[in-house]
């Protein structure tokens, strides 16, 4: 999968990293294999809610107007760090529920699993297999 070297205190280290899912990685230092433990810094991301647009007054009645691209309402969930989209999960309109995951991306060199931050069904995905993705970006919509 990846491989580093470190040098710590002048001796070096030739890691390769085998496998990373959730907090648990498999990897190999200086040939001899080991299960990890990983603990991530907690961030206070909490998901952008998209704002309800508000009741229209008793007036005539309007045609509707069709909806516009990414006007969906929901919890948009966002990238917490620039990565690169590996795969995607889900589609269109399947439900989802907390911790399910939603996709795979790398970031920082490392594969992550993005996961359902609450329950709901998937109203949009903003990104594609490939893409490059900012910090903070928009990744997919849960209604």
């Amino acid at each position: 999968m990846k491989k580093f070297k470190f040098t710590i205190s002048g001796k070096q280290y030739e890691v390769e990293v085998q496998s990373f899912e959730n907090d648990k990685a498999q990897v190999v230092v200086n040939g001899t294999q080991y299960e990890v433990d990983v603990e991530r810094e907690k961030e206070e991301a909490k998901p952008v809610i998209a704002p309800r647009p508000a009741a229209p007054k008793a007036a005539a009645p309007k045609a509707a107007a069709p909806a516009a691209a990414g006007n969906v309402d929901g919890v948009k969930a966002v990238a917490p760090l620039p990565g690169t989209i590996m795969q995607i999960f889900v589609n269109v309109g399947d439900q989802v529920k907390r911790g399910d995951k939603i996709l795979m991306y790398e970031a920082m060199k490392m594969e992550n699993n993005f996961l359902a931050e609450v329950d709901g069904v998937i109203k949009d995905i903003k990104v594609r297999v490939g893409d490059n993705v900012l910090q903070g970006a928009v990744l997919v919509v849960i209604g």
